[in-house]
């Protein structure tokens, strides 16, 4: 969105009146003994000036070339510390885990979840709610026998779906997600959706939709002001996005309710609704219904985007360098054959062990992380950080760490193979964070993204579309690195 010059005028206008009315000193209360450099920041903007408000991510690691591993930017009044480099954000989020697992307050997520769930939840609502997730996604089979066999299945409807397009070119957005979100969807109300469904379609739409606002100009600026929330933009759509999906879990809470029987629980509803139900004379219990719907929409946002995205980078990578696709379907010749794919064969196939690995690197799904705070003061790498300090452990500098990826702009499967081309487990591999705010589902993703890469590749090989001579790498601009609009041909394989 773009803001004429009055505009401009009246916004930074209301924030220095606002900054005099409450007598704060803004400058002065955030220059702190001993706190991090940084670029010098301006009145009322801070460091907004030279940041690249799409690709934020791409400013933060120029400036870290400057001013070190721990460094200091100001975003219009907040500052922000950001880490980088493995050695660094290791050390904040697994060494220090206990000062570094409060989740930031994000505007645009707060004024709708307003600290419940799981991702943007804070305190003990937060702890409450992840060991409960955890513990449930276990028990409902993630990592077990029980899920792979609904992967498999799913895989199994999305072969056939492929198959229907008869080699020629389509999007992979809808077609990926789809059996993607029926995963996750199948374990939190305990039934798969048809492909034809439009209640899935439109959630897949709505998922699709926020994630690419999220990572526009006008809701970064929402989150640096949200004094500015009033006016018209991308944030209100996103507010709007979220509370439309809600809506539809809590449709689905009511069917749940009615049908809920506490000795025999069919999903992860059933199971938080017994929960409730046994508290329900506890006064202070975090069983509530704000916390189940935000906990649901957290679980199916993440579940459906994050993995589905991956997937279609690594059809679009495939596309991109055919020569490596055919090494892939060699060891998924050499392996298994025509045999039905499992998850049992991942140590058996190096290569593409390490394919899907660069994938997930390379593709760099959630570049920024989510933000954290520090629960208490903390002196880290030579500087003292007061309690509250807004922190960004940036994972674009951890998957392109060149101490521990020899070239990490190039696409290259070698960066987790040895000279003997054994599969070589690298520390800086964190796509999923680190620390106590790890993805929740990190396990299910991981036998996700082999099992639907492998069993395509055996059924198909992944082409450019006639009259198109070369695949375009450039990401999008979205919370998530998501691919550039594309077209992919599936052609059946003899």
């Amino acid at each position: 969105m773009c803001f004429s010059v009055l505009t401009i005028l009246f916004l930074v206008g209301v924030i220095t009146l606002i900054c005099y009315i409450s007598g704060v000193n803004v400058w002065k209360r955030n220059i702190q003994q001993n706190f991090p450099p940084g670029p010098r920041p301006l009145p009322l903007i801070g460091n907004l000036h030279i940041m690249n408000l799409k690709r934020p991510h791409k400013t933060l690691c120029k400036l870290s070339e400057k001013y070190g591993s721990v460094f200091s930017i100001q975003m219009g009044m907040k500052k922000m510390v950001i880490l980088t480099g493995y050695e660094t954000v290791k050390e904040a989020l697994v060494s220090h885990a206990d000062v570094f697992e409060e989740r930031a307050i994000i505007p645009v997520f707060e004024d709708v979840a307003k600290g419940h769930g799981i991702i943007f939840s804070h305190g003990e609502t937060w702890k409450v709610m992840r060991k409960f997730t955890m513990k449930t996604l276990r028990d409902f089979g993630m990592g077990k026998r029980t899920i792979e066999d609904k992967i498999i299945e799913e895989c199994g409807f999305l072969i056939n779906h492929f198959e229907s397009f008869h080699g020629t070119p389509f999007d992979t957005l809808m077609s990926i997600t789809l059996p993607v979100a029926n995963i996750i969807a199948s374990i939190l109300q305990g039934y798969r959706f048809d492909y034809n469904d439009p209640v899935l379609r439109r959630l897949i739409h709505l998922n699709d939709k926020a994630d690419r606002l999220l990572g526009s100009p006008m809701v970064s600026l929402y989150n640096i002001f949200p004094i500015l929330g009033f006016l018209p933009g991308n944030h209100k759509v996103v507010q709007n996005i979220l509370m439309e999906s809600q809506g539809y879990i809590k449709s689905i809470l009511i069917e749940s309710r009615k049908q809920l029987d506490t000795n025999v629980q069919r999903s992860f509803i059933d199971a938080f609704l017994s929960r409730q139900k046994e508290e329900k004379d506890n006064p202070n219990t975090y069983f509530n219904e704000d916390n189940l719907v935000n906990l649901v929409q957290n679980l199916l946002g993440a579940g459906m985007g994050t993995t589905s995205t991956t997937i279609r980078w690594s059809l679009l990578i495939m596309m991109k360098y055919p020569k490596i696709q055919e090494k892939v379907q060699e060891e998924i010749e050499r392996v298994i054959g025509s045999s039905q794919p499992r998850a049992e064969h991942w140590k058996l196939m190096p290569y593409t062990n390490a394919v899907i690995h660069e994938v997930q690197r390379f593709a760099n799904i959630v570049p920024m992380n989510l933000p954290h705070e520090t629960t208490r003061d903390i002196n880290f790498k030579g500087y003292f950080l007061p309690k509250g300090t807004f922190i960004v452990p940036l994972l674009e500098s951890v998957l392109r760490d060149k101490t521990y990826f020899e070239n990490p702009e190039e696409f290259k499967p070698q960066h987790f193979l040895d000279s003997g081309g054994k599969f070589v487990r690298k520390d800086a591999f964190m796509p999923f964070s680190a620390g106590r705010r790890v993805c929740a589902g990190e396990t299910l993703a991981k036998m996700e993204l082999f099992l639907f890469f492998i069993s395509l590749l055996q059924k198909f090989t992944i082409c450019l579309p006639p009259g198109v001579t070369d695949v375009d790498l450039m990401p999008a601009i979205g919370l998530a690195t998501r691919p550039m609009p594309h077209l992919i041909c599936a052609l059946p394989r003899s």
